[in-house]
């Protein structure tokens, strides 16, 4: 059955059922992947998942089901199971159906296919193949990976909200390890976006290159340090403490920006974007898992904190609007928040006027361990790295196995000068971080 006539199976078995408030949340994904090892495919899967999330408001309270079946003996299953899972919550927490009413965003129209399997094939091989041709020293250990998925989501309720929304994007990705002096050193590199010959070959070289320059690179000294992040490892950062922005964990006392709003929380060159329509992005949406209206907002305006994530329920508490940022980590997951493109906003100075600014210091060009190392709720962290010493304020010697350690709220004050490199992640569902390189003062460094 298709999802439009288990939609109105479903219409029917509520109105049996006598409940007048609901939604249908559906989603479906695609997704290939490919990966490869000593030039050959090391592992291939292909993927058709999804399902439907059914919710209704029964006696005040919100009930959830769900189901990947559409079946018309379904349809009458998830509104039972939701209706009764209703009546065992007990807690006295706003619930509501959006109705909609605001107007919705554009996307950026365009293209939405993904490339098909043995395409995928095709490119992880010869970006393999490519990596091996950079340099003779390239050696066992170097793989490459290409993906592409696409996501369709469909709301539907009671209050006449008719909605779907379609993502799609390719990417690839190789890892290259280069053995010198029977010591290995690795590199990596990626890109989001059409998986065409014209990016193959500077995408192979930028992984070699990464790996290359570490050779012979040697632990930093223990001290505190001005340091310049890479986008790609502000970013991390910011993936790992990105929770803390939202209201939903504010509200539960697990971010310590609750009450921030307004205050100064950073350096006056920060500033922190979510934006659903940012240009080029290939998860651009309209509209967030209620069918709330999304929208391009400052998070953070030259330091001072505007706002946090919103969906429905944390806005009400709040007595504001939601921001549009509710989301689910999968159709059959309760409502949460997340952002969509999250990113700071770039600055004006080159990541070589960066180096020059900071005089002495470290580049760090990689971090390891923000999983285990990272604590969104006291917003500390220490965490193993690498990248290159910064030596009368240019790029010097490659140094790794040292630790940053500090706190995430202190960071964002520590910043004295922003990138104009502005440098994204690969997408996650619909959120995709983003940062261009920072400087940062007093950063503590533990090594030799």
């Amino acid at each position: 059955m298709l999802f439009e006539a288990f939609k109105e199976a479903v219409i029917a078995a509520a109105k049996q059922a006598g409940i007048e408030e609901y939604e249908l949340y559906s989603v479906e994904d695609n997704q290939s992947q490919v990966s490869t090892y000593r030039q050959e495919i090391d592992s291939f899967s292909s993927t058709v998942s999804g399902g439907v999330c059914f919710r209704c408001i029964r006696n005040g309270r919100m009930g959830y089901a769900a189901t990947e079946l559409l079946t018309e003996e379904q349809a009458g299953e998830i509104v039972r199971r939701a209706a009764a899972n209703a009546d065992l919550i007990e807690n006295d927490d706003q619930t509501c159906i959006y109705a909609g009413g605001t107007e919705y965003g554009k996307k950026e129209t365009g293209s939405v296919s993904v490339p098909g399997s043995d395409a995928l094939v095709d490119f992880a091989l010869r970006c393999q193949k490519a990596a091996y041709g950079v340099d003779p020293r390239v050696a066992d250990g170097t793989s490459s990976t290409a993906i592409a998925t696409a996501s369709t989501v469909r709301i539907y309720n009671s209050k006449g909200l008719d909605l779907e929304n379609t993502s799609a994007f390719s990417a690839a990705y190789i890892e290259s390890v280069v053995e010198e002096a029977n010591e290995k050193y690795s590199g990596w590199s990626f890109r989001v976006g059409a998986l065409q010959d014209d990016i193959l070959q500077e995408l192979a070289e930028e992984a070699v290159q990464k790996a290359v320059s570490s050779i012979g690179a040697d632990t930093a000294e223990s001290g505190t340090y001005t340091v310049v992040f890479s986008g790609e490892q502000m970013y991390t950062l910011l993936s790992a403490f990105a929770p803390v922005f939202s209201a939903e964990n504010t509200q539960k006392g697990l971010s310590l920006l609750d009450g921030k709003e307004g205050e100064t929380i950073a350096a006056d060159c920060v500033t922190l974007v979510d934006d659903p329509f940012y240009p080029g992005s290939p998860v651009q949406t309209p509209f967030d898992a209620e069918g709330a209206a999304t929208r391009r907002k400052n998070v953070i305006e030259q330091g001072v904190l505007r706002t946090l994530l919103h969906n429905l329920k944390t806005a009400h508490k709040a007595n504001i609007q939601t921001t549009g940022n509710a989301s689910k980590y999968s159709y059959a997951s309760n409502i949460s928040v997340s952002p969509y493109s999250f990113y700071f906003a770039p600055g004006g100075q080159s990541l070589e006027e960066l180096f020059a600014q900071a005089g002495e210091g470290i580049y760090i060009t990689e971090i390891k361990g923000t999983h285990a190392g990272a604590n969104p709720v006291t917003g500390d962290f220490s965490l193993e790295s690498s990248g290159f010493l910064i030596e009368e304020g240019k790029r010097g010697r490659p140094v790794r196995s040292f630790t940053i350690a500090g706190n995430f709220f202190t960071l964002l004050k520590q910043i004295a000068a922003v990138g104009n490199d502005l440098v994204f992640d690969i997408p996650s569902g619909y959120t995709v971080y983003g940062s261009p390189s920072v400087l940062a003062e007093g950063i503590a460094v533990a090594g030799k």
